[in-house]
């Protein structure tokens, strides 16, 4: 079912989920999140972010996004808090195991794919320090808003090459390891939520085709533009995992 998209003051009016993401573009935080919110079978509504709008971020607290709002709970922004609030609300079917050290490990995984320092972090730094740097990146305005942002430092940028190679060589190796035991998934025998993230994630590094992921041609191109070093670590085992994922879990094509 496609993402039902409100207005801000609709929005604020209801009762239930609310979540507010990033429109237009396959942000991979908040496309994790409505594909969490699938499955788990929950009814919310979409506010498409706007960092202008003073009173959408008196509501949310922050002008990021994705932001999920419950009734007159605080807002959650934080990937970590988005998903245990799922897991909350709708216990079946479960994104993650219910006891350590299992759980953990998951939680674990989960954070190496889109946690502060983790896979998306280090790949849109880089997306920045490539875009100020008059290579293949984010437009340089979008470079400049994200890179002050998020912290970006040009006497850091050559660690997030790295670090981004590492990390997809360690999903790559758990990925072949899993298959190796008979699973399509990233832990045990059935998705959990490191699937959810790994294969939203991709966005970041291939972009799925237009026709399902409609964006900005300079969006697409900024994603889509990879360092060489990051060209030959992205397995392609990684990428048959996104699709698997997609055409079996998520919703195509993408509600942007």
């Amino acid at each position: 079912m496609p993402v039902n998209y409100v207005g801000l003051e609709r929005a604020r009016q209801a009762d239930g989920l609310r979540m507010v993401v990033v429109g237009g573009i396959p942000s991979p935080w908040g496309e994790a999140a409505k594909g969490i919110l699938k499955i788990k079978g929950l009814d919310w509504l979409a506010v498409r972010l706007d960092q202008r709008d003073d009173a959408m971020a008196a509501w949310t607290g922050c002008r990021n996004a994705p932001v999920l709002m419950l009734n007159d709970e605080a807002p959650r922004s934080d990937w970590q808090e988005i998903l245990l609030l799922a897991e909350r609300l709708s216990p079946e079917p479960a994104l993650l195991p219910a006891e350590d050290p299992h759980r953990t490990e998951v939680l674990t995984l989960c954070a190496e794919i889109c946690g502060a320092n983790g896979l998306g972090w280090f790949r849109r730094l880089d997306a920045v320090h490539r875009g100020l740097q008059g290579l293949e990146g984010f437009p340089p305005p979008v470079a400049g808003y994200l890179g002050k942002k998020y912290g970006y430092d040009a006497a850091n940028a050559g660690q997030y090459v790295p670090e981004i190679v590492r990390l997809l060589n360690k999903l790559s190796k758990r990925l072949q390891e899993q298959q190796q035991q008979g699973s399509r998934f990233y832990y045990g025998e059935q998705l959990s939520a490191v699937d959810i993230y790994a294969a939203c994630f991709m966005a970041l590094f291939r972009p799925l085709a237009e026709e399902v992921c409609p964006m900005p041609a300079p969006i697409r191109s900024a994603f889509s533009a990879l360092d060489e070093r990051i060209l030959a670590a992205l397995d392609e085992r990684l990428l048959e995992h996104r699709d698997f994922i997609y055409q079996n879990y998520l919703e195509l094509p993408l509600s942007l």
